[in-house]
């Protein structure tokens, strides 16, 4: 058996398997948030708000890890959108819980939200630098005689697409 072959079906499994096992915590965490409900009913609404946000904040990190190994699965790569989501997502977690349970210091929430600010950066540029989107630099070529006063549509005429196949 070819040993890529090899490789290839067994990150497909293991990958299967993740995705299982992240849609049944998925399924757990709703259940949890649901169940989270009866902490504002019976309990004060401060201890149930802050039992929900991080239900729910831990909730849509699985979401999108199940996303970017749905990603995987399907496309063999990972996206590092995904990545930066999840890990964004994680940082806001860890900030609202620790803004809510008043356990942070000032200097611990600093550097969260420095590592937010790099991470934001990271995410808009590889958005923009994202190798699914073709980049098409454009050069002036000038024609042979231009006229002297030219308008607008044939300033952009002149210019046309270079494509390069690296």
């Amino acid at each position: 058996m070819d040993s890529i072959r090899l490789f290839k079906k067994a990150t497909d499994t293991i990958s299967t398997i993740f995705l299982y096992i992240l849609l049944l915590a998925l399924i757990v965490g709703m259940a949890k948030t649901l169940l989270d409900i009866r902490f504002i009913i019976f309990e004060s609404l401060e201890s149930g708000f802050n039992h929900m946000v991080t239900s729910v904040l831990t909730v849509f990190i699985v979401i999108d890890l199940f996303k970017a190994f749905v990603d995987y699965h399907e496309n063999d790569r990972i996206k590092l959108t995904d990545i930066t989501d999840a890990t964004i997502l994680i940082v806001l977690r860890e900030i609202a819980v620790g803004l809510y349970s008043q356990e942070l210091g000032s200097e611990f929430i600093l550097s969260l939200s420095t590592l937010l600010l790099v991470l934001g950066i990271m995410r808009v540029l590889a958005v923009k630098y994202s190798p699914s989107k073709p980049h098409t630099p454009y050069i002036f070529v000038p024609e042979e005689r231009q006229p002297i006063k030219a308008d607008l549509k044939t300033i952009i005429d002149n210019f046309n697409p270079v494509y390069d196949n690296n």
